[in-house]
């Protein structure tokens, strides 16, 4: 992982603004979350986090988490915004999509950006990789930092053993 900086870091916040305004139309009612992914300078995909279409009537958003049982790892009913947006791209620039950076930002409670914890979705990691997605990218406190996506995995297997 490196953390950006310069004009580098200032292109990453353009990116993360662009999937914050994504993030917007995430009608999970848990959290809201947008993605970009990003190729050459160019957006390839997006996706935000919100039920499978057609799939309205299936929500558990108000299922407590600790309601499911153990081997349950996804508790939403919800498509994560890493997932539509990989999804998005390979559907419309699947030529694009190896090498690319995924963009990822959750909102606050009143729709403003929020800083990222650690890596922690393996179901995400997993498809960037399967993808051909090079980088993952999330806002810390620390500033805006890129995970290898090799690393992102690992990174996301270990959460919450330290």
């Amino acid at each position: 992982m490196r953390y950006l900086s310069g004009e580098e870091e200032q292109k990453a916040l353009v990116h993360i603004a662009q999937a914050s305004k994504v993030a917007q139309d995430a009608s999970c009612e848990r959290s809201k979350c947008g993605s970009l992914i990003v190729s050459s300078g160019e957006t390839i995909g997006f996706g935000y986090n919100s039920p499978p279409y057609d799939e309205e009537g299936q929500r558990r958003c108000a299922h407590a988490k600790d309601s499911y049982h153990k081997k349950v790892t996804d508790k939403t009913c919800c498509i994560h915004a890493e997932q539509r947006a990989i999804m998005d791209a390979l559907r419309r620039n699947p030529d694009k999509v190896p090498g690319s950076r995924l963009y990822f930002i959750r909102l606050d409670n009143e729709g403003k950006s929020s800083r990222a914890g650690q890596p922690y979705c393996t179901i995400c990691s997993k498809m960037a990789l399967d993808a051909g997605i090079s980088e993952f990218v999330l806002w810390h406190e620390e500033g805006v930092c890129v995970y290898d996506t090799k690393e992102y995995n690992t990174l996301s297997f270990t959460f919450g053993e330290q």
